[in-house]
């Protein structure tokens, strides 16, 4: 009878360490998919600001354009206004320069009051400020409420998850306490710097639309005996480009240069404008192509040279720009609000290359009896590329590639013990 009772406190004593094993397995698995999942949206989020600043570039890009075809909208509209006078006459360009120069100039007629569209309240300029909207407000505020939201976020994907571990609980009394958190010092707003303005050009120079539009034709024939190896010059210069400031600007102009000789000075080029534009990046900024601030309307009181020589000092023989042009278009700029490319988001310097933004979860639930078990559980975030870089370079984490996994990890060393 002794032995009978001493093998049933024996097995009574096995049966109730079966269960709290029993238990505290159950815990730790619940809490180890618990912690998985919280790392899984950490993760989301991370790709989330990641595609968000990808966006935020594109629209820079977008704007871009905008003002490109703000610029040319101008132009095109300046130039149709010098055809209507005839000055240069459109048979002109198409005898000195070849037919297809000619009837590019005739079909400026078409864009005859594009200019308005360039207008900040034009549809162009309407569009840009919606561009300019998203990368300074909506994208911005979503940062923030994403940002500070995760960890609540978090905390109710694994409080979904343990309820469904244990659906005999109420979900209220499943309480999982987050108590080592990397969360807070993974991110940092940057202000626009160096890298930011590279990344931008280097995405701006992948479009042709935005090269240099820079060309020049001349006529194959001798005009002047003074002078045999000048010849007639159409000139199309225009570009776009990001400014210090992180506003895009543009401009386009297109002349006319007719060689002209005579006694005084030889032979000399004498400007023709044909069509101008200029967008500045913001109101009041000088242009630094030549140009004057107040530039004559006509020289029908003048000669061209004479007032070049007394007002501009501009290279009349072996310039290679449009001057009078860019007067004109500096005149009869057009400005767009712009805010630059504003802050954006990133992981903290320092972080090296293997950020993770980790945490650490504890949990108390009784067992059978009522005794409290504990168990701790760790995941994290990880940035890692799928494949290796095509130029085989280490790529640091970052919030512009949505390479961010989840995965469990060890208990942080100085996170409470179970």
């Amino acid at each position: 009878m002794l032995l009978a009772a001493l093998l049933g406190l024996a097995w009574m004593r096995y049966f109730a360490t079966g269960q709290v094993l029993a238990a505290k397995t159950r815990l730790v698995h619940g809490l180890d998919a618990a912690a998985y999942s919280g790392a899984l949206v950490q993760a989301r989020t991370l790709n989330f600001l990641s595609y968000l600043n990808r966006a935020r570039l594109a629209h820079q890009v977008a704007m871009a354009h905008l003002v490109t075809l703000g610029s040319w909208a101008q132009f095109a509209g300046m130039e149709a206004r010098r055809l209507a006078q005839g000055n240069p006459p459109a048979h002109l360009i198409g005898l000195m320069f070849g037919a297809d120069h000619g009837r590019a100039y005739l079909a400026a007629a078409a864009a005859t009051g594009l200019e308005a569209r360039a207008r900040a309240s034009g549809s162009l300029g309407r569009a840009h400020a919606a561009h300019e909207r998203f990368v300074h407000e909506l994208s911005a505020d979503l940062t923030r409420a994403l940002v500070r939201d995760l960890p609540q976020v978090r905390l109710d994907a694994m409080r979904a998850v343990l309820a469904s571990h244990y659906p005999e609980y109420d979900p209220g009394d499943l309480k999982p306490e987050v108590v080592d958190d990397a969360w807070t010092g993974l991110l940092r707003h940057h202000a626009p710097d160096g890298p930011l303005f590279d990344l931008v050009r280097h995405l701006a120079g992948l479009y042709p639309f935005l090269a240099p539009r820079n060309h020049t034709a001349r006529n194959p024939w001798p005009v002047s005996g003074r002078c045999p190896h000048l010849r007639h010059e159409l000139r199309r210069r225009g570009g776009t480009a990001l400014d210090d400031s992180g506003r895009w600007r543009a401009g386009d102009t297109q002349s006319f240069h007719a060689v002209r000789s005579n006694r005084w000075i030889g032979c000399y080029y004498r400007e023709y404008a044909m069509g101008w534009a200029w967008m500045p990046a913001q109101p009041g900024q000088a242009m630094d192509a030549e140009h004057v601030d107040v530039p004559p309307e006509d020289f029908s009181d003048q000669d061209f040279w004479r007032w070049v020589r007394s007002v501009a000092q501009w290279d009349l023989v072996d310039g290679r720009d449009n001057p009078l042009a860019n007067s004109y278009a500096l005149r009869d700029r057009l400005s767009w609000s712009s805010r630059g490319l504003g802050n954006y988001l990133d992981v903290a310097s320092g972080a090296g290359q293997s950020a993770a933004a980790g945490f650490v979860v504890r949990m108390v639930l009784p067992d059978a009896r009522g005794r409290p078990i504990h168990a701790l559980s760790a995941a994290e975030s990880l940035f890692s590329r799928p494949e290796r870089r095509p130029d085989g370079l280490d790529e640091s984490p970052n919030l512009f590639h949505p390479y961010w996994h989840a995965r469990l990890a060890a208990a942080l060393a100085d996170a409470p013990g179970d």
